[in-house]
């Protein structure tokens, strides 16, 4: 199989006082490191192993629910991770500063749509910037859900990803969702942003 579990691309505590540390450790090796391991156990021995999973997810609605969700966890936390920077925030800059005014009219309108759609999951999920055919729409999802799964409403490459499950801010935000969200654009990766687009 090569699926492999990535480091991170940063300490622990890099995307502190936005993102702590305790909260980076525990999301990162306990939850990251368990839907991988699981999503191996799920695949060990299949057809699956041997695939990418784009190809999985292209074809999710035929699996399990144990590959759809440990598959999701797995990947989703993967662009999460590249999503979010020590150097990151602040304004977008080159191809995706573009598009982004292109698509959406502004970088401001397109952070209050992105930070509304990460508002208003119900429950745990997740919302993503992603490029459509060359076109940048927001798509949220619930649960392990991603934009390459045909169960999803909504397809494209993602270019960002924010984690609004609880165990993503509970402990230091509390039950205060918006407050983390507004935290994420002081660490947003741009420049993944920007290579992602560009790939």
């Amino acid at each position: 199989m090569s699926f492999k579990f990535p480091e991170l691309p940063y300490s622990y505590d890099a995307l502190e006082p936005h993102i702590d540390a305790q909260t980076m450790e525990l999301h990162y090796s306990k939850h990251h490191q368990g839907y991988y391991n699981k999503f191996m156990s799920a695949i060990e021995g299949t057809d699956l192993a041997n695939q990418s999973l784009e190809e999985i997810f292209g074809k999710i609605s035929s699996q399990a629910a144990g590959v759809r969700n440990t598959g999701g966890g797995y990947y989703n936390h993967i662009v999460f991770w590249n999503s979010m920077s020590p150097n990151g925030g602040g304004n977008p800059t080159g191809a995706i500063a573009d598009a982004i005014n292109k698509d959406f009219g502004s970088f401001d309108k397109f952070k209050e749509e992105f930070s509304n759609a990460a508002a208003t999951v119900f429950g745990s999920g997740w919302a993503w910037l992603v490029n459509n055919g060359g076109k940048l729409e927001i798509i949220a999802t619930a649960n392990q859900d991603n934009p390459h799964m045909d169960v999803v409403k909504g397809s494209g490459t993602p270019l960002i990803a924010l984690d609004v499950w609880e165990h993503a801010y509970y402990l230091k935000y509390q039950n205060r969702r918006p407050d983390y969200i507004a935290a994420f654009w002081n660490v947003v990766n741009w420049d993944h942003a920007n290579k992602a687009l560009n790939s």
